[in-house]
């Protein structure tokens, strides 16, 4: 009787170790620290496009340092300017689908919030979508105000969010490439 108890007392206590061990697991899989990294970049964004936008006439450009500039441009279309020249449709496809990948990634950092990487390239993205929805639902368009050139080469203006997307889907390759490099 006494070996019973004995054995239903370790399982018990086992069970609610693992009880713990899983808590802890969901604590560290909370989307919070993820949604507000994703806040933080919308805020930058937003902040950085209203300075420009309220500093520079559409076009100016300001000389940072050789091959970088300053700039206040207006894209109506998404990364490099694609579909700029449709008749406005444009506007309200883009700001759906961001509207769509944004729900896509919340979930996405609900599941899987715990692989770090794979979460920051996440909040990234979704901080820059985000970013960039705001402006085409407010403004009709996205503000872009870094130029990157090379004598008369010019790379598309960009502006914070793009760059957090930027960074975001290297991060994404790099994450997939480790995580394939260690299966093997």
């Amino acid at each position: 009787m006494a070996t019973v108890k004995a054995v239903k007392t370790a399982s018990a206590r086992s069970g609610n170790a693992a009880g713990a061990r899983k808590a802890g697991a969901a604590g560290r899989n909370n989307p919070t620290l993820w949604l507000l990294i994703a806040g933080l970049i919308i805020v930058i964004d937003q902040l950085t496009k209203t300075l420009v936008n309220r500093t520079f006439s559409y076009g100016e450009r300001l000389p940072v340092v050789p091959m970088f500039d300053l700039t206040l441009l207006y894209n109506k279309g998404a990364a490099f300017s694609f579909l700029a020249g449709a008749a406005g449709w444009q506007r309200w496809f883009f700001t759906v689908l961001g509207l769509v990948v944004a729900c896509v990634i919340v979930f996405m950092l609900v599941r899987h919030g715990h692989q770090k990487m794979f979460a920051w390239a996440l909040a990234l993205i979704l901080g820059g979508a985000l970013g960039n929805v705001i402006d085409r639902m407010i403004h009709g368009h996205v503000i872009d105000f870094f130029l990157v050139y090379w004598n008369q080469s010019f790379f598309p203006a960009f502006n914070v969010a793009d760059a957090a997307i930027t960074v975001g889907a290297v991060l994404l390759v790099l994450d997939e490439l480790l995580r394939v490099r260690k299966a093997r």
